[in-house]
């Protein structure tokens, strides 16, 4: 089966695929597809490039496994919490994850109060999520740069970009994630 066609679907539309014949070709299209967001999770979390690149295979598996067994409506979502429940099981089994918070709460207990705790975790879960309204080629290089610490000739090497188009691919998706976080902003209010 060619499944060329089938990438241009809406992903509830791949997930009524999956369902109705449990062919993880279609699991594997989402899962490409998301592959950048995940990635970024595990950044965020593990802080460690091989570390996020284990763990993004890691929650491959895991949604391999899991998937059959629930219903889900919202893959992405479902998904990024699959990915950051990994890296939090991930950390607390290595006693980083008390360790660090413990450490920043006993260092600024004025700053580290819940609110400002909630706060972060949100901001980070809408930027990982507006990462994903960038077309692929900002994605790439916005994580290569930001995430990963690549220079602009290590992206352009990496991608076959020039550096121009490197340099303009970053700086039209900050200008394109910062105003997706305003009016996300704007939508709160």
């Amino acid at each position: 089966m060619n499944s060329r066609p089938y990438h241009d679907k809406e992903d509830k539309e791949l997930l009524e695929l999956y369902y109705a014949d449990k062919n993880n070709e279609w699991l594997g299209i989402l899962l490409q597809r998301y592959t950048i967001l995940l990635y970024g999770v595990c950044m965020k979390y593990l802080k460690n490039e091989e570390e996020a690149k284990d763990g993004v295979q890691q929650v491959f598996l895991k949604v391999l496994n899991e998937l059959p067994r629930y219903k889900v409506e919202y893959f992405k979502s479902w998904l990024y919490m699959v990915a950051k429940n990994h890296c939090l099981m991930k950390l607390r089994g290595k006693g980083t994850y008390t360790s660090e918070l413990n450490e920043k709460v006993l260092a600024e207990p004025e700053v580290m109060d819940f609110m400002t705790v909630a706060e972060k975790e949100k901001n980070l879960d809408q930027m990982a999520a507006a990462l994903l309204t960038l077309n692929i080629e900002q994605q790439q290089c916005i994580s290569m740069f930001y995430l990963e610490k690549k220079s602009y000739n290590q992206i352009a090497g990496l991608t076959g970009f020039t550096v121009m188009q490197v340099k303009s691919y970053i700086q039209n998706g900050k200008r394109n994630l910062k105003l997706h976080m305003e009016r996300l902003q704007d939508n709160e209010r």
